[in-house]
């Protein structure tokens, strides 16, 4: 049996309130679990201390018999100081999609041909007599 250590989500709509848990893989994400480990409230700001709440001898515990956590849950644990995170990098996010791409192509090819028609000597119809 897999176990995970990760989020099961609790409150009402539209304000979330998550258990960290301990979980077979195989089980629902608000399923059945083996043990309630802490919580974590995203409603709270960033630097309050109940925002998340562990017990780490637990994690450490099952950390140790190989549960794996989830990676929201290991950005916790490595907050905590209980195991290291690589550091991700994703290069292509930051990158503009297709649409934003012709927008900026009809931006730029708008501004040249604004710049041209300004350049271009004014040339005025001869005044009819």
């Amino acid at each position: 049996m897999s176990l995970k250590i990760r989020l099961a989500r609790g409150g009402a709509k539209k304000r979330p309130f998550y258990r960290v848990v301990i979980a077979d893989t195989r089980s629902p994400r608000d399923g059945r679990f083996i043990e309630k480990i802490g919580s974590f409230n995203p409603l709270l700001p960033k630097d309050h201390k109940d925002r998340v709440v562990l017990d780490l001898e637990r994690a450490k515990h099952w950390l140790s018999v190989g549960a794996l956590p989830t990676d929201r849950v290991a950005r916790f644990l490595d907050t905590a100081g209980l195991m290291k995170r690589k550091a991700t990098n994703n290069p292509e996010k930051a990158k503009p999609k297709a649409k934003a791409l012709e927008r900026l192509e009809a931006a730029r090819l708008a501004e040249e041909a604004a710049k041209e028609a300004a350049a271009a000597p004014a040339v005025e119809a001869p005044a009819e007599a």
